[in-house]
């Protein structure tokens, strides 16, 4: 970035991969050229975001200084930090877009991109969606199978189980992880067919020994980058049948944006907004729980992506626009130099 030319799309989050995956899906929907900030909140900014502290124009150092200096016409933020970015940007002009709640009156954003399982619902300029956006769609499958064609060649059925951890929403453990396990491997004695299994990052270390051992000769399991390259994108593009831990949302939306049957494990363990989403794609349809019978059914995959996108496409429309023909105002932060909001 230059700073005659500020880029046409900012994209912020705290590094967080979640967070970032999340900004990002959103941004690439637009189709325009950005630049992206991991943003480094510095104290005492950090224990108040998405509140504004005096000084907050300091909280994150130089790089994001530079676009407060030169703003861009739209920005993205997910995550707690990236809402004070949002803020500070939108009091300079930039129509700001929020992923997930910042816990603060709305009206300080020009748009948020909220989940429909926190339960705020529709309307004004917030915009809910099932479960959380990724990037996840026919093309995208697509490229991640041309990356691993060798998978699309092992035997069917093939069976993918993802596993997150356990949460303070989610308190399962590993003699509930063996139990989903044992099911799985009477899927595959029965059907044949293969298993893969996927840790994440959130996986404790003695879930993915857990695994790891319990696996050996029966499954192929990826614990870590010990295993080498991740094969998450290809190995869910691949899979006629995939099975989520019942932990994360990230996790259960982008199994649910693939064209493959979805089961839940363990579903019973989850609780609050969690518990909201986990129902919400047993009651519509487009996962069941984990269970003997493994029999596939006619799935419409969740993809919310680029429904969100177009609704907010005249914000970033008007957003340009304002911006080719020269610098203007929004209404000041009625917030600004307060701890309270």
């Amino acid at each position: 970035m230059s700073d005659a030319t500020p880029p046409a799309l900012l994209v912020l989050h705290d590094g967080a991969a979640g967070n970032r995956r999340q900004a990002l899906a959103l941004a690439e929907a637009w189709g325009l050229p950005f630049d992206e900030v991991t943003l480094s909140p510095r104290a005492p900014w950090r224990w108040a975001a998405p509140r504004l502290l005096p000084g907050s124009d300091l909280a994150f150092g130089a790089a994001f200084a530079a676009h407060l200096a030169a703003p861009p016409a739209v920005a993205v933020g997910c995550g707690r930090q990236a809402a004070l970015a949002t803020r500070l940007l939108r009091q300079r002009g930039t129509r700001v877009v929020q992923v997930l709640h910042p816990r603060l009156p709305v009206r300080h954003w020009d748009a948020l991109v909220l989940p429909e399982h926190d339960g705020v619902p529709e309307g004004g300029n917030c915009h809910t969606l099932r479960g959380s956006l990724n990037p996840i769609d026919d093309a995208w499958l697509a490229t991640a199978r041309a990356e691993r064609p060798d998978l699309g060649l092992r035997a069917a059925p093939r069976t993918v189980l993802l596993v997150g951890g356990p949460t303070d929403a989610s308190d399962w453990d590993g003699k509930t992880l063996e139990s989903a396990l044992e099911l799985l491997l009477r899927w595959q004695a029965r059907d044949g067919g293969e298993l893969a299994v996927l840790c994440s990052r959130r996986t404790p270390r003695g879930l993915r020994r857990q695994l790891a051992q319990g696996l050996a000769g029966r499954a192929e399991v990826w614990t870590g980058d010990s295993d080498g390259p991740n094969p998450y994108a290809s190995r869910l593009a691949w899979a006629d049948r995939v099975v989520v831990t019942p932990d994360s949302a990230n996790l259960i939306s982008e199994a649910a944006a693939t064209r493959a049957p979805m089961w839940i494990a363990f579903p019973r363990y989850t609780r609050g907004r969690l518990r909201a989403l986990v129902e919400a794609a047993i009651d519509g349809g487009r996962a069941r729980p984990l269970g003997p019978d493994a029999a596939a059914w006619p799935v419409q995959p969740w993809r919310e992506r680029e429904r969100v996108a177009e609704r907010l496409q005249p914000l970033v429309r008007e957003a340009l626009g304002r911006r080719d023909q020269g610098p203007s105002t929004v209404p000041p932060d009625d917030s600004a130099g307060s701890s309270a909001a």
